[in-house]
């Protein structure tokens, strides 16, 4: 940590306005999709369908049994004929189940819908469990792990900050869908037991702000009302939101502060399960960049090829000899080697850039990565331990608490991959735990 904290975040150009003014294209796959499994860590899931055997859209495929269970049920209706290796947005190669698709698609119910209004919160967090609800934000943790033990939460703040450039998967699902969202924003704030419900969005979106206050008011959600925010990055991360909204600060988990954050699609999902017994289906994903010809949000069903995605939307540019394309976005997305990968359940965007060659210099000592840290830590320490081998250094100097929000890198005026060498550390000390 840091012994003098500096602004520890950052106002970045969102460059929302080219997918923003836009609908979303509701897309299909041609003919497959391509459901990730083995994802956990030593690949431990129940299978609940064999090769051969016909699906409908909301058919439970498997359970994962690493860690937290978590059911994954089908987003097409269609015949699984198998499992293939491919490439994975976790940059290593995973299992996908391929299921064909119909050429006529039938959903079923994925489970029996519960009337919350009557439910007690034991009984909410069970069907949870079995809805396969994952966070929409991006990390894909759980959502019923959140209310496991809703002793001392007080308050419950739904993130529709969207702070990554270029993103605007949540702006769009929340305008389409009003009414789920803030019905699924009551769904879980009574499931927290929380006195107070922050639906934070910033304030440099005034449409969304009104639209979102008018149908508060309309289903009179009580001890629920909006809260605007500063227009910065990384202020959508879960310590900095707090930081921000409630003042208050914890070591690991926004629990030990009497609070509990969900994304903004995570509540529309949660009143769809709950209304309809429906599961993870669709997507919402922003697919934007410069080196798109098109860039636009588009609605897919989950499994759905990116490379399929981007021919359906126009393409790249093909006056470009080299571009990245980005799981998630510029700031804490990752660089992939291939289209191949497909649209998961956690994803919401897909950002295209051409290529820009920036020189690495000399580290100049300037403490910019540190002072804008939203944790507080010393990257530039934790880059020279990575250099000189030293796991106890980088254990002290909290390489594991990095949120890998990427805005070390954007303020370095050396242009040094900061981010990136901590993300080595976290590698080399998981490692050495193993």
């Amino acid at each position: 940590m840091s012994l003098f904290l500096g602004p520890m975040q950052q106002h970045i150009p969102g460059k929302k306005s080219l997918t923003d003014h836009s609908d979303a294209k509701i897309l299909k796959p041609a003919k497959c999709v391509y459901i990730p499994v083995f994802t956990g860590r030593d690949g431990n899931v129940e299978m609940l369908v064999n090769e051969g055997d016909h699906v409908d859209i909301g058919t439970k495929l498997f359970t994962t049994k690493t860690g937290f269970e978590v059911p994954v049920y089908s987003s097409v209706s269609g015949t699984f004929t198998g499992l293939a290796k491919r490439p994975h947005n976790s940059l290593k190669p995973q299992q996908h189940m391929v299921i064909e698709l119909d050429e006529v698609q039938t959903q079923i119910q994925s489970f029996k819908p519960m009337d919350w209004k009557t439910a007690d919160q034991k009984e909410m967090v069970e069907f949870m469990k079995q809805t396969g609800i994952i966070g929409q934000g991006g990390a894909g943790f759980p959502t019923y792990v959140k209310y496991l033990n809703p002793d001392g939460i007080n308050t419950l703040l739904i993130n529709a900050v969207e702070c990554e450039p270029y993103i605007t998967a949540d702006y769009k699902i929340v305008m389409d869908n009003v009414e789920d969202f803030v019905e699924g924003c009551r769904i879980l704030q009574k499931m927290a037991g929380a006195e107070e419900c922050l639906i934070c969005i910033k304030k440099t979106h005034p449409d969304i702000i009104d639209y979102v206050r008018k149908e508060l008011a309309r289903q009179q959600a009580s001890g629920m009302r909006v809260q605007e925010v500063p227009d910065v990055y990384p202020m959508g991360g879960e310590r900095t939101l707090i930081r921000t909204v409630l003042k208050r600060e914890y070591d690991k988990l926004p629990s030990e502060c009497g609070v509990i954050v969900n994304n903004a699609g995570t509540a529309i999902l949660t009143k769809r399960a709950f209304a309809n017994g429906q599961s993870i289906i669709n997507k919402y994903v922003t697919f934007s960049g410069e080196a798109l010809q098109y860039p636009t949000n588009v609605v897919v069903p989950v499994g759905m090829a990116v490379s399929e995605i981007l021919e359906q939307i126009g393409g790249i540019n093909p006056k470009l000899d080299a571009c990245h394309l980005i799981a998630g976005g510029p700031m804490m997305g990752k660089a992939m080697v291939s289209d191949q990968i497909v649209i998961d359940r956690a994803m919401n965007a897909i950002t295209v850039l051409p290529v820009k060659e920036e020189k690495e210099m000399t580290c100049m000592r300037c403490g910019k990565c540190s002072s804008h840290c939203p944790i507080g830590l010393q990257p530039v320490r934790i880059a020279n331990a990575v250099k000189m081998n030293d796991t106890d250094e980088m254990e002290k100097r909290g390489a594991m608490l990095c949120i890998e929000c990427g805005l070390c890198t954007y303020v370095c005026p050396s242009k040094i991959q900061v981010t990136e060498n901590v993300r080595k550390a976290k590698r080399t000390l998981m490692m050495k735990k193993k």
